[in-house]
């Protein structure tokens, strides 16, 4: 086993990229699980009575070497995938699953664990949840099955991984093979900064011109501002067509694999006793049933469609204007709110982005993360997995309280979107460690020697996957498992969303929102109309995040389909599903959903969240303002610092004192009438 994948020997801690080889992944995953096996068998044949110690807080520390060996091998497969890791990850993903199906299906751990639990009563708050979620985790891994059970469970997983995982590398390889050729003439009609973009991306694919590509941060740009309708339509499909297999080829192919996921979640819940996948997953997140999902999700939809409609009529006016004659399509409406958004708002995006330079939303992210918590950034020079990557010690008052890495740049191999990531987690066994978190995204890169300007929702991008990195940074938790955003689901993304809100605030935005070449700042009544346009699009970006949330619930609900796309396409007809306005994510590129098991059955829980963060925020309002110092530490001292100590409700409501409603957030995405607003 090379010893830098898991005795880190870089500055602060951190791995040496430059002395790990891919060759050398494999031989030391084989390793780690027999060493946590042998591990977990002495948990399981401890001749001792099962207790606390030498049950449950041994578990914490069965899995340490596999843990941080995964954790270096998926910071690489995510930032920097090549064929060669692609290939490691294939082969991987069975072993990986069929160990952890060993560990979660064996019922003399569970026994013990049971043993446990029927003396909490004697155990601190933090060590009986624990144990609850010890115990919790075990029975929903099947551990309480008979023996064929337990069997299946494990060939249910492994495969299960294996399927998710191609999913992925499907995806990646369409998003590869994506490339639209832009003629010149298009490109002069374009902003500057678009066109150069396009012309880098043409340049690192080996193009002999410009090219939009799948990447989000380049083709909805050129959706906003292309005034070549074809073109529009041409990107919008190869956007939709990704998991199809018609970019990279037949094998690339994502629908053969979902419809064989969603039987195989079905089949696992209906072992364990559950009606179906939506049913099991929904037992553990706030929520609770699918039946309260849709109800969350039908308050939204409705004021979201009127606005949407309404605002479609107003497009397709526009459209008409330009000549076109049919009905307004997908490949239309961003163009035209954008122009709308311009028109009204007197917005101009050349005059708006030099503004907002990555540099100058990382210091205001960190600044409001000084105001609100007292900490500190101090950048630091690390070998990493990529030259773009940058480093930061994280301190309050002195004492080094995490490391902050960002990967902010779009390259090829890296997958799409943004996320937040732990090469380590905080916790306060034996020595204790400080956690080493990770914020990637996917801006357009700049030309060399100049500077990388955001679009107003990249900046947002950059609060919200920050606010994951507090969630971390401020965990004081004794346990690793129970550390930073190890929470429900529907629970981990109030802290990202929360600190979304204060992008918005004038303050921060006259302080950091400066222009990169005269360093002024954003004038008065620039930033006033870009506020006041906020919600511009509210209608289309609620509408298409709710047709994919209740079309990744119906897919998870009651028997599994074989043609997911007819379900999603039933799904949006009996919405009454704008033309205009696809899902947000088809079922073939639906990551969330079929790249892993984290966000299936789970999509609508960033509106789950958002009902909590509207709320959150107005605690600050309602008090002394976005700066408010008591309600700053009453949010780190109930939810920031306790990760998944307590049940979410418990952390909410410590901090809130009570439920929260949906109509702040209704008022916030300016849904609500006019009339309801005063």
């Amino acid at each position: 086993m090379n010893p830098e994948l898991i005795r880190w020997s870089g500055p602060h801690g951190l791995p040496r990229f430059d002395l790990i080889a891919d060759a050398d992944i494999r031989p030391a995953v084989g390793e780690a699980i027999r060493i946590a096996e042998a591990r977990w068998e002495a948990i399981a044949t401890n001749p001792a009575p099962p207790d606390f110690a030498n049950t449950v807080a041994a578990m914490e520390t069965a899995e340490e070497e596999l843990e941080r060996i995964l954790a270096v091998f998926f910071t690489l497969t995510g930032n920097v995938s090549t064929p060669a890791r692609e290939a490691i990850e294939r082969a991987l993903a069975p072993d990986l699953a069929r160990h952890h199906a060993k560990i979660v299906t064996d019922p003399r751990l569970l026994a013990r664990i049971e043993a446990v639990w029927e003396a909490r009563g004697a155990l601190s708050p933090a060590d009986a949840r624990l144990t609850e979620l010890a115990r919790r985790g075990f029975r929903r891994g099947g551990a309480g099955l008979d023996e064929a059970g337990r069997a299946r469970m494990a060939a249910i997983g492994a495969r299960l991984a294996e399927l998710t995982t191609q999913f992925s590398q499907n995806l990646l390889a369409e998003e590869r093979a994506s490339a639209l050729p832009v003629p010149e003439d298009v490109l002069a009609a374009l902003p500057g900064w678009l066109a150069g973009a396009m012309r880098a991306a043409g340049k690192e694919r080996g193009a002999e011109g410009a090219i939009v590509t799948a990447s989000r941060s380049l083709l909805v740009p050129f959706l906003e501002h292309a005034p070549d309708r074809a073109l529009r339509e041409a990107a919008q499909r190869m956007w939709e067509a990704r998991g199809t297999g018609a970019l990279a080829g037949a094998e690339a192919d994502n629908l053969p694999l979902v419809a064989e996921v969603l039987a195989l979640r079905h089949e696992k819940a209906r072992l364990l006793g559950y009606e179906d996948f939506a049913a099991y997953k929904l037992e553990t997140e706030m929520a609770g049933s699918a039946d309260r999902v849709e109800a969350l999700l039908a308050q939204v939809w409705t004021p979201a469609l009127a606005r949407a409609r309404k605002d479609a009529a107003v497009l397709e006016g526009m459209a008409r204007e330009d000549g076109v004659n049919g009905p307004l399509e997908a490949w239309d409406w961003r163009y035209y709110a954008a122009r709308r958004r311009a028109a009204e708002h007197a917005l101009d995006e050349a005059e708006v982005k030099p503004h907002f330079s990555l540099d100058s939303m990382l210091a205001a992210a960190f600044d409001v993360s000084h105001r609100l918590f007292g900490l500190a950034f101090e950048p630091f020079d690390a070998t990493l997995w990529h030259p773009d990557v940058r480093a930061w010690r994280v301190t309050r008052d002195g004492r080094e309280m995490a490391i902050f890495l960002g990967d902010f740049l779009a390259r090829p191999g890296k997958r799409s979107g943004a996320w937040c990531g732990a090469l380590q987690q905080q916790h306060k066994m034996g020595q204790g460690q400080r956690a080493i978190v990770t914020n990637s995204c996917n801006f357009t890169p700049a030309a060399p020697g100049e500077p990388v300007l955001l679009s107003w929702d990249d900046a947002r991008t950059v609060f919200h996957e920050f606010g994951h990195a507090l969630h971390h940074f401020l965990s004081d938790v004794t346990w690793p498992s129970i550390s930073g955003t190890s929470v429900a689901r529907d629970f981990v993304e109030l802290p990202s969303q929360l600190y979304e809100h204060w992008l918005t605030v004038p303050e921060v935005l006259d302080r950091h929102a400066r222009h990169v070449s005269t360093g002024e700042p954003l004038p008065t009544a620039l930033r006033d109309r870009l506020l006041a346009a906020d919600t511009a699009d509210a209608g289309f970006a609620t509408v298409e995040f709710v047709e994919s949330a209740l079309v990744d619930m119906a897919l998870h609900r009651g028997e599994p389909v074989e043609d997911a796309m007819a379900r999603q396409a039933e799904v949006l007809a009996d919405l009454g599903a704008p033309r205009a306005i696809p899902a947000r994510h088809g079922v073939p590129q639906f990551q969330h959903a079929f790249a892993g098991d984290g966000y299936s059955a789970g999509y609508y829980s960033y509106m789950w969240s958002e009902v909590m963060d509207a709320d959150a925020f107005a605690a600050f309002t309602e008090a002394g303002g976005p700066f408010d110092s008591q309600v700053a530490a009453r949010l780190e001292a109930e939810i920031l610092s306790r990760g998944g100590s307590a049940p979410p409700e418990a952390l909410w409501t410590g901090f809130r004192e009570r439920m929260p409603g949906v109509e702040p957030l209704l008022k916030g995405r300016g849904l609500l009438p006019v009339e309801e607003e005063a």
